[in-house]
């Protein structure tokens, strides 16, 4: 459980290697990784802003109480659990025209490992600070874009040369879903404060 988070941090390469070797399935992937780790940032939030409350600049703290956090908790685990699969599928799909292009079995598992720093990077939210968690997400993002173009040759058995595009696109699809989900967080999060 949670084995590989430490290896794509430190030494990805090789970690994409061992995660290929494995042959999972995509339910034991999001059993033993993407459930586990999409848990940090909902549950960082939910202490965050039940604690000490949203900052959005001043001096001003707005918290939330327990019920209406736990609503949107719900709702942002169940985003993030999406957005991996909706990943995969782009990934899936932008592969597709390659000669031996992956099954949507691998590139669901792919999209998975690949979210890992974005996931870790909630951590930030217990301490709600708006500039502080753009940041962390940000750096995530930064992360995740370099296990998307070490990853994508290797692990999706797609040339380096068709690689880049389809790491590429991948990527830029990835960070208008990722700004989608961070846009709803924000604005049910932020909703969150008015049913104080």
């Amino acid at each position: 459980m949670l084995h590989h988070v430490w290896g794509l941090l430190a030494h990805p390469r090789q970690e994409w290697r061992e995660i290929y070797g494995e042959e999972e399935t995509v339910t034991q992937m999001y059993m033993r990784h993407v459930l586990i780790l999409a848990a940090v940032p909902v549950i960082c939030a939910f202490i965050g802003t039940t604690t000490v409350g949203w900052h959005f600049g001043g001096n001003e703290r707005i918290p939330l109480t327990a019920v209406s956090a736990l609503q949107l908790a719900v709702v942002f685990y169940l985003a993030i659990i999406g957005a991996v699969g909706l990943m995969g599928y782009v990934i899936y799909r932008m592969a597709k025209r390659y000669t031996s292009p992956p099954g949507i079995k691998r590139c669901i598992i792919f999209a998975g490992y690949v979210a890992t720093p974005i996931m870790l990077a909630g951590i930030v939210a217990l301490y709600p600070l708006i500039w502080l968690c753009l940041l962390a997400g940000i750096i995530g993002l930064c992360y995740s874009a370099w296990l998307l173009y070490l990853g994508v040759p290797g692990f999706l058995d797609i040339t380096r040369g068709e690689s880049f595009y389809v790491s590429s696109l991948t990527f830029a699809i990835g960070v208008l879903v990722l700004e989608a989900l961070l846009a709803v967080t924000v604005l049910l999060w932020g909703y969150g404060t008015h049913l104080v």
